[in-house]
């Protein structure tokens, strides 16, 4: 069963660390392959020379390490075994894992790790009944994670209970258990894990002179709403930003911008992309020279302002023929003849899909805090009822990674 098998052992810190040294020779009589991983708090009960006899290879203890780094990266080392094991599994480390924290290479390991993770608890009885600890371990099953012990008896601290390493051969068949099903973690279905996602936000503001400039009242929370549940999802964001009175989403790589021209020049830095969403409300025109001071009144009355188009950003990158995403979103936010605006549109952008909204006077879009819109491509139109912008940017991006779904299997593109 365990036969060709390679199993990463991760030895936490505990007076029960010496017994991994047996689970790895038990390993190894049944044909498996140990990888070992040390904490730095396991090296004070047993060495890594030890660890390193007995699974015949190199034993892995820093996050940082030059040479692991460039010999097998810590992302590679945790997805190359069938089955991560942690053995003894301390309350540290369980908690590490149930919060996700990745301080050192063990808790890296078990948070990059495309595998199964199997622990082996071992702990005070004190420690293991504390809520804390309860907590951690609940999390931790609701995961995914896979639990063996802890055995109940007489413990180094001299108390009597629950908290022991379970016996290596114990051990051993519950590695086996777990060998028995597949244990690679499927990504979340319709997640955007690996895939990076570049979107437009907010308005822009085109100079007029150093006081004055034309914008819009976008106050960019739809398409911030979008970079964050892209990100949730998975995907590696970029939010091309123009001024707006919110946060950035944490998480994201926000680059802030003033006019149109510099949103056009980031976004454009930042492909390519598998997806372009462009939310933004960019001004369609622009003063032809701002003023190099303030303008002010006088009696030759107002003055004359020559406007210019500004670039046009979503047909840009829709019309790419190069590094084009795989899907271009546009917005279109109309007052009169919304469908048949934003049908048009989807045409004349060349992009895959619109998300149009009704942004009319008495319709709170712009600057408010829910939206109604109208997803229209080569196929139809599906119409939304009105929800917060953050539940619109959920279905936005789970609408995008089917799309992406599909095209990678093969299906239809929108």
């Amino acid at each position: 069963m365990l036969k060709g098998k390679q199993i990463l052992l991760i030895v936490g810190g505990g007076i029960a660390a010496y017994k991994a040294l047996d689970l790895v020779r038990r390993l190894r009589e049944r044909g498996a392959g140990v990888l070992g991983v040390m904490t730095p708090a396991a090296r004070q009960f047993i060495t890594p020379l030890s660890l390193a006899s007995l699974t015949g290879g190199k034993v892995h203890e820093e996050l940082f390490s030059l040479t692991d780094e460039a010999e097998m990266g810590h992302i590679e080392l945790s997805r190359a075994a069938d089955l991560v094991v942690v053995a003894p599994a301390t309350a540290d480390l369980i908690a590490k894992a149930a919060n996700g924290l990745a301080n050192d290479l063990a808790s890296t390991l078990l948070l990059a790790t495309d595998k199964k993770v199997l622990m082996a608890p071992a702990m005070n009885l004190r420690m293991w009944l504390h809520p804390a600890t309860c907590r951690n371990v609940e999390t931790l099953t609701q995961d995914g994670v896979l639990f063996v012990g802890p055995g109940e008896g007489e413990m180094a601290c001299g108390e009597f209970g629950p908290g022991r390493l379970s016996e290596p051969l114990d051990i051993v068949a519950a590695i086996e258990t777990a060998l028995r099903k597949d244990t690679r973690i499927p990504l979340p279905q319709g997640s955007l894990f690996g895939k990076r996602v570049v979107v437009t936000s907010g308005p822009t503001h085109e100079p007029i002179d150093p006081v004055r400039y034309i914008a819009n009242r976008s106050s960019g929370r739809q398409g911030h709403a979008i970079a964050r549940a892209a990100s949730a999802a998975g995907a590696q964001v970029v939010l091309v930003s123009g001024p707006v009175a919110i946060v950035d989403p944490p998480g994201v790589d926000t680059r802030h911008v003033e006019t149109a021209r510099e949103m056009l020049a980031e976004v454009e830095a930042a492909m390519p992309a598998d997806i372009f969403i462009a939310a933004a409300a960019v001004a369609d025109w622009r003063t032809e020279a701002a003023g190099a001071s303030k303008m002010k009144k006088g009696a030759a009355g107002a003055p004359d302002l020559r406007l210019v188009e500004n670039p046009d950003i979503l047909a840009a990158i829709g019309r790419r023929t190069a590094e084009r995403p795989r899907i271009v979103v546009g917005f279109a936010a109309e007052t009169d003849d919304l469908l048949a605006n934003a049908r048009a549109k989807l045409a004349r952008k060349a992009c895959d899909l619109i998300v149009a909204n009704d942004v009319g006077e008495g319709t709170g879009v712009m600057g408010g805090l829910r939206n109604q819109v109208h997803l229209v491509d080569a196929v139809g139109t599906e119409s939304w009822p009105s929800l917060d912008k953050e539940e619109v940017a959920r279905r936005i991006v789970a609408r995008l990674a089917a799309l992406i779904g599909e095209q990678s299997s093969g299906g239809p593109r929108s």
